[in-house]
């Protein structure tokens, strides 16, 4: 409905509510207060309009009147108000009126509360009834699938909404269950809570269910999983809301549902999201090293939802960056975007493009991670993940960078592995670097995330795909994950906290048995564990059957944030011997000198122990 018929209609009921002041408060026989009446009635059909006019009342969608709306629309009436009592007062103190009942402007007052509100409460109801009628007619023309909705909370409530104004979307809302006792056999926007999760098959065989959706983004894999089995036993399609690391934007909408991913399976018991994390990117030019990949670039998704200066997207493929700028181009285009190709190793180019766009935040997540093809590639490894962080760190101090995050991984922890040996390295670059600088230059550390390129889980699945077999190096293989999302989250909000030179560490909850992650995903794709065959191949070179998050002996205190921990490890070594191995080093890599790495890093690296070999293939099929 246009405003100006809005306006239309709040001039009568201006002038009512005035006439109804008065008829209230002198009933019939308000003969002799006709001039005040007449008086009052044309200033209330001058300033409120104003007034209404200046709180925004004609610039809203009333067709989707919410409680914010209405508490606008009380604050204007009441302004009006108390403007009319002011003019009153103004008006007997110069003796345009003579007399004047106080209490007809509290009448009044209210009434225009009752009138207005009522307006614009029937414009969204009439607007409902057409939209009901629209679903009726969609649900003749076709079979929408009636919808069980997993979770009663705001999430839940939200999509409801969506379905019940847009029918052409043939999804019917039916219910909801919920786990909350509190909100069992209550109603929310016209629906029941049916009961419990596990109320799950008596609610789809009673109301004839067509498709489950999980709206808990909050809600830990545990939830999600009890959920997607009963779903699975049942032949009933589900699908399901990204977790709230996913939902940063806020944007909470029947589009956002997918298909259930092994990340919501495993996805933890959510803390706080605070909505502060990373809120010292805001107004700075920020660099991101490694932006095309998978952690890079939801590192560029969340700095730049917070609205940095600027944000430059730093890699070595041109072809991941291009992707990259598109996507964030297309999200956020309010950001400023820049980007760099070049090779982190680079020196004299990292200089200049430091001293060109001077970075007040550095975020380097470019690192070679792959454990095999790095213990057949010892150069690169050493080459960009020890001697590259060195080149990202002096620019970075010389450019004057105010804050620094290393991107670490837990395989630095008593590593077995050349990648894990580097990355153990570049761990005390930083460090060094911090207390050398007095910078906070800090270094988070963290395990496996699900979805990165390259990751166990798209091989995994293609394998399933094909039919089998899935290959598995040992069954006793145990890691731990996190999703990309919540792991970035925590990355900025640690990457705020530190003072110089600290080491902190994502609290990864338990570790998952590889064996166990490739149990769901066979249980995603639809089909029964019978039907894959898995086959263990033995722990390739380089690999530990588990890994740990520190190093034992090492002191771990709690920090800020519940799910972030801060980690104290004797440094292997000091300034000295730092820069005396980063010089053999480079000399070992142009000469492609395999033992000589291997002997510097023994050196520097106290707890490294290279497995080389790795273990016997188990060679045997499971199911």
């Amino acid at each position: 409905m246009r405003n100006r018929y809005v306006l239309l209609a709040d001039l009568p009921i201006i002038a009512l509510s005035a006439l109804g002041a008065f008829v209230l408060r002198f009933d019939w026989f308000f003969s002799r207060f006709q001039h005040e009446f007449l008086w009052y009635l044309a200033a209330a059909l001058v300033v409120k309009p104003v007034i209404f006019y200046l709180f925004g009342m004609y610039s809203r969608y009333w067709r989707y009147v919410t409680v914010a709306d209405l508490v606008a629309l009380v604050l204007a009436v009441s302004t009006s108000s108390i403007l009319m009592a002011l003019l009153v007062g103004a008006a007997l103190l110069t003796h345009t009126i003579e007399q004047f009942a106080r209490s007809v402007v509290l009448i009044d007052w209210l009434l225009t509360i009752v009138a207005v509100t009522g307006v614009r409460a029937a414009i969204r109801i009439v607007g409902e009834s057409r939209f009901t009628a629209s679903a009726v007619t969609h649900a003749s023309a076709g079979e929408p699938r009636r919808i069980l909705v997993a979770g009663a909370g705001d999430a839940g409530a939200m999509v409801v909404r969506e379905m019940q104004r847009n029918p052409q979307l043939g999804m019917i809302p039916v219910g909801f269950i919920d786990d909350d006792a509190a909100k069992i056999g209550k109603k929310i926007y016209g629906l029941p809570v049916l009961g419990s999760i596990a109320s799950l098959p008596d609610a789809v065989a009673a109301h004839s269910i067509d498709l489950v959706t999980i709206a808990m983004p909050s809600a830990p894999g545990a939830v999600v999983r009890a959920v997607v089995e009963s779903c699975q036993k049942l032949s009933l399609p589900s699908r399901t809301m990204p977790g709230m690391y996913e939902l940063l934007d806020g944007n909470v909408s029947v589009n956002r549902f997918r298909n259930v991913e092994i990340a919501d399976l495993l996805r933890r018991s959510q803390t706080e999201l605070k909505k502060t994390a990373g809120n010292y990117v805001s107004g700075r030019t920020v660099l991101v090293t490694g932006a095309g990949g998978s952690i890079g670039l939801e590192l560029c998704r969340q700095v730049a939802h917070r609205n940095p200066a600027a944000l430059i997207l730093l890699g070595h493929g041109e072809n991941s960056l291009f992707d990259a700028q598109l996507h964030l181009r297309r999200v956020f285009p309010h950001v400023p975007l820049r980007l760099v190709v070049a090779d982190i190793r680079d020196e004299p180019r990292i200089q200049r493009v430091f001293q060109a766009l001077k970075p007040q935040v550095v975020f380097h997540a470019a690192a070679h991670k792959h454990v095999p093809l790095m213990e057949e590639n010892p150069e690169e490894a050493i080459s960009n993940n020890v001697l590259g962080t060195h080149c990202i760190v002096e620019a970075a101090v010389a450019a004057g960078t105010q804050r620094l995050v290393l991107i670490s991984s837990d395989k630095a922890v008593s590593p077995s592995s050349l990648m894990g040996a580097s990355k153990r390295m570049s761990e005390n670059i930083v460090q060094e670097a911090a207390r050398r600088h007095g910078r906070p230059f800090v270094v988070v550390r963290f395990g496996n995330v699900l979805g990165s390129r390259g990751s166990v889980v798209p091989i995994f699945t293609q394998q399933i795909e094909r039919g089998g077999p899935v290959t598995i190096t040992h069954p006793d293989m145990r890691r731990f994950f996190m999703t990309i999302p919540e792991a970035v989250h925590l990355v900025l909000e640690a990457g705020g906290m530190g003072k110089g030179g600290e080491l902190f560490v994502l609290r990864m909850g338990e570790s998952v048995r590889i064996v166990d992650l490739v149990h769901d995903l066979i249980g995603l794709s639809g089909l029964e564990l019978e039907d894959i065959p898995i086959v263990y191949t033995g722990v390739r070179p380089g690999e530990k059957l588990e890994e740990s998050l520190w190093e034992d002996g090492a002191d771990v205190a709690a920090t800020a944030h519940p799910d972030v921990l801060q980690v104290i490890e004797v440094q292997p070594c000091g300034a000295a011997e730092l820069s005396s191995a980063r010089i053999d080093f480079a000399r070992a890599v142009a000469a492609g000198d395999q033992p000589a790495i291997d002997a510097i890093l023994a050196r520097s690296i106290p707890t490294f122990a290279r497995n080389r070999a790795g273990a016997v293939a188990v060679q045997r099929t499971t199911t």
